[in-house]
């Protein structure tokens, strides 16, 4: 339902006394409904399951593949450089990147890659493309960015 408030405030987006508030259409409107908490899946065990194994990856990877990680985020990030606030690029924490690239791994070879499982030796014995980060934009497993060749510190 459209909600009108008082005070002059025009729009609220958040959940306050049980309801939940949007801004909508360009923050002209605002639409309200009442929470309702959403029944967890299979898939939700299953992405919560792999994102620990990932982060234990995380934790043993190289410092400098991390170097390397935050390095490509800053470069990512000055693609996405606007004046207006409202139109700059978001861009993802280094945790967050090596979670977009592992599933674009694995949704390349799902039959032999178990994201719940692997670990860095793994990653290692396969020579897989996410080894380091240079291959990883090679691979189309992160988005390109102009330079991205001196990135090759290894997971390792």
């Amino acid at each position: 339902m459209k909600i009108n408030f008082r005070g002059g405030v025009k729009t609220f987006s958040g959940f306050w006394d049980d309801y939940v508030y949007m801004s909508c259409l360009g923050r002209k409107i605002c639409i309200g409904r009442d929470y309702t908490y959403p029944k967890l899946t299979e898939n939700n065990h299953f992405k919560g399951k792999v994102c620990q194994n990932l982060r234990h990856v995380y934790r043993d990877a190289s410092p400098f593949y991390i170097d390397d990680l935050k390095t490509y985020r800053q470069r990512v990030k000055k693609l996405g450089v606007s004046r207006n606030p409202f139109l700059r690029k978001r861009v993802s924490s280094p945790f967050a990147l090596l979670l977009k690239m592992m599933f674009a791994w694995y949704e390349s070879d799902p039959e032999h890659i178990d994201l719940t499982t692997v670990t860095i030796a793994d990653i290692v014995a396969m020579d897989a493309d996410v080894r380091t980060i240079a291959r990883a934009v090679e691979a189309d497993f992160l988005p390109s960015v102009p330079v991205y060749a001196d990135l090759t510190a290894d997971i390792q």
